[in-house]
């Protein structure tokens, strides 16, 4: 090897560093004008509210199993200015203390953009689901009492939309609490012979 070769080789390796200095450094202030634009825009959690919920079936069995047929209506809302939500996998299901007493119920994908407002009306079913013997103690009492409390849940994956930018998927968590009455205390309408409508209007704890 020349010494003519040896400082080409030497002035061919300075070259690809510099590119790839330039490169690094480029995609750098790109993530970097992300990062920025983010921070100004800092974007906040949709606001979630259960409206009603429809009851066609709620009976425990003596051998604590539980079937249960609700249909909800949800809403969501966007709150931000600059900033739409894509809702890619959202799952609902309705629980009992801390137990999924329902299956999921998948909604549809939905772009939701600035302050818009969408609206799910899912059916919840839960057919002979056996529950745990001290859940099954705590809903006959409350179903005596007069008052149950159903937790329905969602749980999905979502994305931020700023301008052409679409961010990764953050894990989108709700609880919305609702407030079911039987016996006398029963504040519902009647829509069928076995139906019966509860207006809620409960603002959901959302995490994202």
């Amino acid at each position: 090897m020349t010494e003519k070769d040896c400082c080409h080789e030497t002035d061919r390796d300075k070259l690809i560093r510099r590119l790839l200095a330039a490169v690094i450094g480029f995609i750098i202030l790109i993530l970097f004008l992300i990062f920025l634009i983010w921070l100004i825009l800092r974007p906040t959690k949709p606001h979630f509210v259960l409206q009603d919920a429809t009851v066609y079936a709620f009976n425990l069995s003596s051998t604590n199993i539980l079937t249960s047929n609700l249909q909800i209506t949800l809403s969501s809302r966007n709150p931000n200015d600059r900033i739409g939500i894509y809702y890619d996998k959202v799952d609902v299901y309705a629980a009992y203390h801390g137990q999924q007493i329902t299956l999921p119920t998948l909604l549809p994908p939905t772009y939701q953009g600035h302050k818009d407002i969408t609206v799910w009306s899912p059916f919840l079913y839960g057919n002979q689901v056996p529950v745990a013997p001290y859940v099954g103690v705590s809903l006959s009492e409350d179903q005596i009492a007069g008052t149950v409390l159903v937790n329905v849940r969602v749980d999905g994956r979502i994305r931020w939309k700023v301008g052409t930018f679409i961010s990764g998927r953050y894990h989108l968590h709700v609880n919305c609490p609702a407030y079911i009455n039987f016996g006398g205390r029963n504040n519902g309408v009647a829509i069928g012979p076995a139906a019966i409508k509860f207006q809620l209007i409960m603002d959901c704890h959302v995490d994202v």
